[in-house]
């Protein structure tokens, strides 16, 4: 690929990518595919009435990863996408997406990807989405995922959701629907500084007996930006619902936490834990006894927390 310099530096960022990776990709760039490959074991299909692809995993696949990320560099464009996962029974696939945009111009700048993952039985997926803005224009750079997760039986799924710089608006939406000894894990990671917002929403329904799901948001909310937080796991049968709120708030920020749990069946064991407070000055002192400056020990104390 003939990438520029702010290419390659946002797809390093979202993806962790330097060259083209092994295995199945698509990578999108300014509302285009600029690089597509399909394997033995996964297809990758380009949507015919939307923009998106669908992939497609077959069954018995072992230590197959699929590269999705996107990138944007053009003030002003703005796009929804739309990318359905179909993973056959006992596969065991990473996913690895995210988006980056650059925005050095005057209009805002959004990307709305919509990923649905239909998870087959006894398979495993662990997927990896990162948020990135740069640029310095005066448009926004807005980002607003959806992921909806449907999971067979006895079906696993890991979600790290990641967004720690630049982005100035952001809702992101989950949805996620267990059947009988699903497994959900998520860990999200979330900065916000100057006058970003970012609202987080989560609805898990675990509805079969058994099934489990384990959700923790930590955030750190910085100048005059906002945070809020909706958690919300519904309990239809005996099952195991864990969600944690775990926040730094610093300067003007504000964070809101609103959990919610519904049971719906006498078997539902369902908690809730949520914090939100400052760093504590013992940590500061602590850092900077060692020679630090207060600045250094607090961006030491916040890189180990997001880590």
């Amino acid at each position: 690929m003939n990438l520029s310099k702010v290419q390659q530096f946002l797809l390093k960022e979202v993806a962790d990518l330097t060259e083209i990776p092994a295995g199945a990709y698509n990578i999108r760039s300014d509302s285009q595919s600029i690089a597509r490959q399909s394997t033995d074991n996964i297809e990758i299909v380009p949507k015919e009435n939307v923009s998106g692809i669908d992939i497609f995993i077959k069954p018995n696949v072992k230590n197959e990863t699929v590269h999705i990320p996107v990138v944007m560099t053009k003030s002003g464009l703005k796009e929804k996408v739309y990318n359905d996962f179909f993973i056959g029974d006992n596969a065991d696939v990473t996913i690895v997406a995210g988006c980056g945009i650059d925005n050095c111009g005057a209009h805002d700048s959004q990307h709305d990807g919509i990923h649905r993952f239909y998870v087959g039985k006894n398979s495993r997926v662990v997927y990896t989405e990162k948020h990135y803005g740069s640029g310095s224009g005066t448009g926004k750079r807005i980002l607003n995922p959806v992921t909806e997760v449907y999971m067979e039986e006895n079906s696993t799924c890991e979600m790290e959701m990641v967004q720690i710089k630049g982005v100035d608006d952001t809702t992101r939406t989950t949805i996620a629907e267990l059947k009988e000894g699903a497994n959900l894990v998520v860990r999200e990671r979330l900065m916000t500084h100057e006058e970003q917002q970012a609202f987080s929403v989560y609805t898990v329904s675990l509805n079969g007996k058994g099934s489990k799901a384990d959700i923790v948001s930590r955030g750190v909310a910085r100048d005059n930006s906002y945070q809020k937080l909706e958690l919300k796991i519904v309990g239809n049968a005996e099952c195991k619902g864990h969600t944690e709120c775990d926040s730094i708030i610093m300067d003007n920020g504000r964070i809101l936490a609103v959990p919610a749990l519904e049971a719906n069946n006498v078997d539902a064991s369902l908690v809730h834990e949520a914090a939100i407070g400052k760093i504590a000055g013992e940590q500061l002192t602590k850092l900077m006894t060692l020679g630090l400056t207060e600045a250094e020990a607090e961006e030491q104390i916040i890189n180990g927390f997001l880590s």
